[in-house]
């Protein structure tokens, strides 16, 4: 294996933790509706057989700042996509008018943002890690290389620099990530 190509897989693994972060804050509510909070909910529709993602069964949108609209595609999955909403993990009552499913958020309370900033932090932490985990695999890969003497100790050296510089920016993309996403559960 080439340097660079070591130093591209790690660069890959790296960028993959970042998405996989701000696709993970997604899902984190906030004061403010957004579809993202919902979107990929799992809702078990009877009719069609199987479970499927909310986006698939409805338009979502936001009405105003703390509500959510669902509108089903098949007004006969309403029910279902009100129970499956009823029973989600979001703790918010939906409320039906035969067309569609309305969602108040309501404010966040203090202790809630609280638990919510300790959830984003673990989650960039593990993320973090990652970026780790695929810096030293780099570091081990190239050391392996300089020890078959395919590579000089200069060369190898280089490309553990490299790989210390892509650690840094991702963790200083995570870092702003999680400086956005904080800023955003605190504001009232």
């Amino acid at each position: 294996m080439t340097l660079a190509s070591i130093e591209k897989e790690c660069s890959a693994k790296m960028h993959k933790a970042v998405e996989f972060l701000k696709q993970e804050l997604r899902g984190i509510r906030t004061g403010r509706a957004h579809p993202g909070l919902i979107e990929h909910m799992k809702i078990e529709v009877s009719s069609y057989g199987s479970s499927m993602e909310l986006r698939e069964l409805a338009t979502i949108s936001v009405p105003d700042p703390s509500t959510l609209l669902v509108k089903p595609f098949d007004p006969g999955t309403l029910g279902d996509t009100e129970k499956g909403l009823q029973s989600s993990s979001l703790g918010v009552t939906p409320m039906s008018d035969g067309k569609a499913v309305r969602l108040p958020i309501p404010p966040l309370s203090g202790e809630r943002r609280q638990q919510l900033l300790g959830q984003v932090k673990k989650m960039a932490e593990a993320q973090k890690i990652a970026v780790r985990n695929a810096r030293r695999d780099a570091n081990k890969a190239a050391d392996s290389e300089e020890k078959a003497k395919t590579v000089s100790e200069d060369e190898a050296k280089d490309a553990k620099d490299n790989v210390q510089k892509l650690t840094k920016k991702h963790e200083d993309e995570i870092d702003a990530i999680v400086s956005a996403k904080t800023k955003e559960i605190q504001e009232v």
